[in-house]
């Protein structure tokens, strides 16, 4: 009789050894996929708490709950050049050759304390809830510039009463402290009827 060497344990440690390397590469695009999904989940969380923002600052230009607020957008000398040189959140529109107010500003908040941007809800009293899981970590913030603006047809000469509409820059968060999304609009308030 012939004398076995063990050729079958190799072949079946080799075909092992090929099982376990798919499987732990099946494992890692798993977890891949995973980190995929909850990266995009915290993104769209982030848009629409920023959108979420845009909204609240319409609502801020349009009827804001504070009397003196409302007092701001009608009179516009709160809007200053700099962070704390009128009302909170509210801008003037850089000169030309300047970079533009929302590119120099923290619009997070963590730098300047939250000078130069607003809370959503400081103005409008609107909730939005935070913590952990699928909502964001902190509110969403936002920052107004006021610029003068010229419809279609509308006189636009020197001795024109100025016109005015209002860039709004936004930023939201999500679950993840590190996603932010900013989103940013131009809102025209609109006149009233007499």
């Amino acid at each position: 009789m012939r004398r076995q060497r063990g050729i079958a344990l190799l072949v079946s440690l080799m075909l092992l050894i090929m099982v376990m390397l798919l499987s732990v590469s099946a494992a890692l695009l798993c977890l891949q996929g995973e980190k995929a999904a909850r990266g995009e989940r915290d993104r769209d969380v982030a848009f629409l708490t920023a959108e979420d923002a845009l909204k609240d600052a319409e609502r801020d230009i349009q009827n804001s709950s504070d009397p003196s607020r409302r007092a701001a957008f009608d009179g516009g000398d709160a809007f200053g050049k700099a962070c704390g040189a009128g009302g909170v959140g509210l801008r003037a529109r850089a000169l030309a050759g300047e970079a533009a107010v929302w590119q120099v500003v923290d619009l997070s908040g963590k730098e300047d304390g939250g000078a130069c941007t607003v809370t959503h809800g400081a103005y409008t009293a609107a909730a939005m809830p935070t913590g952990e899981g699928f909502l964001p970590f902190k509110k969403p913030r936002y920052l107004i510039e006021r610029m003068a603006c010229h419809q279609p047809g509308d006189d636009a000469s020197a001795s024109a009463p100025p016109q005015y509409c209002y860039r709004v820059t936004a930023i939201g968060f999500g679950a993840n402290p590190e996603m932010e999304v900013v989103l940013q609009s131009v809102f025209s308030k609109p006149e009233e009827k007499p």
